[in-house]
């Protein structure tokens, strides 16, 4: 059994810029996704899952949302000392600034390597949606004796210049490492594809001390653009190959390497797609390997009349009598009124839909109240003058006001839309 100490730092501090209007009032790991989840949830099931469980979460933009959501979810052990999962904003211990890179958050925070002083260190993003068994990656690294591993995706060329993008030979070993560049090297075997870092990386603690120092005195603060090329030239630098990872509990059904970057509104409203049907490409449901998240001590959904076909519903949801949703997401404590259609949605947390409405192709953010007879997402020139409309045709309406729950009856009459 393999007794390394390792610790793991998550960069959660992602401004999420092209997920606009959902990181408005909150990071990008923080946005909502599926029934139940954050964004952040994946990669810390995935690392507790892997027995991981030293974890630092390391925060910047907006982050009071997920300082919340790690608050209510992430209590993994007050009784043992080494497993928790804490958030880290930025302690400017060596100086008065934020964050200026994925080395300089390290950097900031070497003093918790040194505390712990672990064997390893595991560098993870929080900003994509997949599975990942960590202990085969480590196993990997430490069969090939690395300085540093990075896990690595091909991924088509045409989209591989908002990657890393890493030159390999047949053992892993990498010749080459270039950071977002404009022409991408192929694949030697495949002109198509493109080997791309998907930012996760393993450490040993020597060299990442080591290279965070070297960081300090040239003024470079990250790894993709400073760190790792410097190290290439000295270190013994391996790509792990994330199609070889296997997960317990995958059905044969499903994407056997699901890995998705849910970067801009048109490929997070696609990934949802995914987790739905009968046979879905990323099946939420995996007692072998369970995405974790927060524990809502609220009742069921309820399903008072209508009909529903491939949609999930989450906790406390209500749909009346001749409500039509198809194909969509609706998340906790979501009240569909009567003869609503739902086509192809997202809804998430606290939303009301005002009797009759219709939604096609919609994101609805949390805290909202759809005027009943409203009709979204078939005028896309009367859509445009109210929300925004992604390249791909999707209509999103933004966060309302916190204040607003759809199922809170307290305030009901002075608002004099409904009764429950």
């Amino acid at each position: 059994m393999n007794t390394d100490r390792i610790i793991a730092f998550v960069m959660a501090g992602g401004q999420g810029s092209r997920l606009q209007p959902l990181t408005a009032a909150r990071s990008k790991p923080s946005v909502p996704f599926g029934s139940r989840y954050r964004i952040v949830d994946f990669v810390l099931s995935n690392l507790v899952n892997s027995q991981i469980q030293t974890i630092y979460l390391l925060v910047q933009y907006k982050s009071q949302s997920l300082i919340e959501h790690v608050r209510k979810a992430w209590t993994i052990s007050p009784l043992l000392q080494s497993q928790f999962v804490t958030v880290v904003p930025p302690q400017m211990l060596s100086g008065q600034h934020w964050f200026q890179g994925t080395a300089d958050a390290v950097n900031q925070n070497i003093n918790l390597i040194e505390e712990h002083r672990p064997d390893r260190v595991v560098v993870f993003g929080a900003d994509h949606i997949y599975r990942m068994d960590v202990r085969q990656m480590l196993a990997f690294h430490r069969e090939r004796q690395a300085d540093v591993t990075i896990a690595a995706l091909p991924v088509p060329l045409a989209e591989a210049s908002s990657f890393g993008v890493i030159a390999a030979d047949p053992e892993g070993r990498i010749q080459g490492f270039e950071e977002k560049p404009a022409s991408p090297t192929p694949m030697p075997h495949d002109p198509t594809m493109a080997f791309a870092s998907m930012g996760n990386y393993v450490f040993d603690t020597e060299v990442l001390l080591e290279a965070l120092e070297a960081c300090r005195h040239a003024g470079e603060t990250d790894f993709g653009q400073h760190v790792l090329p410097r190290l290439l030239r000295t270190h013994r630098l391996y790509a792990y190959d994330f199609s070889t990872n296997r997960i317990p509990g995958i059905q044969p059904y499903e994407d056997q390497v699901y890995w998705r970057d849910v970067g801009s509104i048109d490929a997070y409203f696609d990934a949802h797609k995914d987790v739905l049907g009968a046979e879905p490409a990323f099946d939420m449901f995996n007692p072998e390997w369970p995405i974790f998240s927060s524990n809502y001590q609220g009742p069921v959904a309820k399903l008072l009349g209508g009909e529903v076909r491939n949609t999930l519903l989450g906790a406390a949801t209500v749909i009346h009598e001749g409500a039509r949703v198809r194909d969509s997401i609706i998340r906790r404590e979501t009240v569909i009124e009567e003869d609503v259609e739902l086509d192809n949605c997202v809804i998430m947390d606290y939303v009301r839909i005002g009797r009759g409405a219709r939604l096609r192709n919609v994101i609805v953010d949390r805290h909202n109240m759809i005027e009943p007879g409203d009709s979204i997402g078939f005028d896309r020139d009367r859509d445009a003058e109210r929300f925004q409309i992604s390249p791909g045709g999707v209509t999103v309406v933004p966060m309302g006001q916190l204040s607003y729950y759809a199922r809170d009856v307290r305030d009901a009459n002075s608002r004099g839309r409904y009764s429950e």
